[in-house]
């Protein structure tokens, strides 16, 4: 049990006293996170000799990112990718449990929805584009090369106004879809050119990348979430190489094997007459440790 340390408590000895008293945690991995967590936090104070008054600013802010998150928008997640933590989490877990050969992961982001609407190889996810539309087209495989069918392609993308949906409107799904590979694991699709854009500014986090003289754009890309019985699914998204912020992305998402170029004139186009990006997805097998994903749709998480 840990002993009476009431008076021996001071800023040397606040951590140990601290770690003492939580020794007791039955949860062998709750433990090391929080023994770690309380050394981090404790030295980063000392370092940076906090104040009071930024103590209090810090814990306002983070009252202000809860209470700016709704089912349909995740502040908190976005102070994750803002700060680079939620790019470093993606790609642990993705060094841990990927094969050398399956598709680089990228972010999940703030704006996935579980449901997405189901189309037909060939449709557009865009209900009515005001610009031309572009194919996007490949092949899902295993790490043999093999076509996977019927694997699931769920993709989502800012319209051509460079918004998503459920920053418009709640209930309006749009620029999003669920597809499902032929025989051959070939998919194929209508959208349009994504824009860069600029993250959520009207929030907390908004404050803080203005604070710091960022410039708050991600570089155009588009989400994928490629799945099927048996495999690890892949959370990833390929990124525009003109976008003039390909290098110095808000969230730090972007992957060298992810960023790609739109076609003038591919001649494998499946859809004639559209330029085109062509990217294939492969897929590892499924194991103990097989989710690829790293985030949640913001509705899930406010769920009791």
């Amino acid at each position: 049990m840990p002993t009476n340390t009431l008076l021996a408590v001071d800023q040397n000895t606040i951590t140990d006293v601290a770690l003492e008293q939580m020794s007791t945690t039955a949860n062998p991995r709750l433990k090391q996170i929080m023994d770690s967590l309380v050394r981090h936090l404790h030295d980063f104070a000392r370092e940076v000799d906090l104040k009071p008054e930024e103590w209090l600013e810090g814990i306002k802010f983070l009252t202000a990112v809860g209470q700016t998150c709704t089912p349909n928008r995740q502040e908190f997640i976005l102070l994750s990718d803002t700060l680079g933590l939620s790019s470093l989490i993606t790609s642990l877990h993705d060094e841990r449990t990927r094969d050398s050969s399956s598709t680089t992961a990228s972010l999940l982001g703030p704006f996935y929805r579980q449901s997405s609407p189901q189309k037909a190889l060939g449709d557009s996810i865009v209900a009515n584009p005001g610009v031309a539309e572009i194919a996007v087209y490949g092949r899902v495989t295993d790490a043999q090369g093999r076509g996977i069918p019927n694997a699931s392609v769920e993709i989502w993308q800012t319209d051509d106004e460079g918004v998503y949906d459920l920053q418009k409107e709640a209930d309006l799904v749009d620029a999003r879809g669920q597809f499902h590979a032929d025989a051959e694991g070939r998919y194929w699709l209508r959208t349009v050119t994504p824009l860069g854009y600029l993250i959520p500014m009207d929030g907390p986090v908004g404050d803080m990348i203005r604070a710091q003289k960022r410039h708050g754009y991600r570089p155009g890309h588009i989400h994928f979430l490629i799945s099927a019985p048996g495999y690890r699914e892949v959370i990833t998204a390929l990124y525009m190489g003109y976008d003039d912020h390909i290098g110095s992305d808000t969230v730090f998402g972007v992957r060298a094997p992810l960023v790609v170029k739109i076609d003038e004139k591919d001649p494998k186009c499946p859809i004639p007459g559209l330029k085109s990006i062509h990217f294939d997805f492969q897929l590892a097998a499924a194991s103990s440790d097989g989710s690829g994903r790293v985030g949640a749709d913001p509705s899930q998480i406010l769920k009791k």
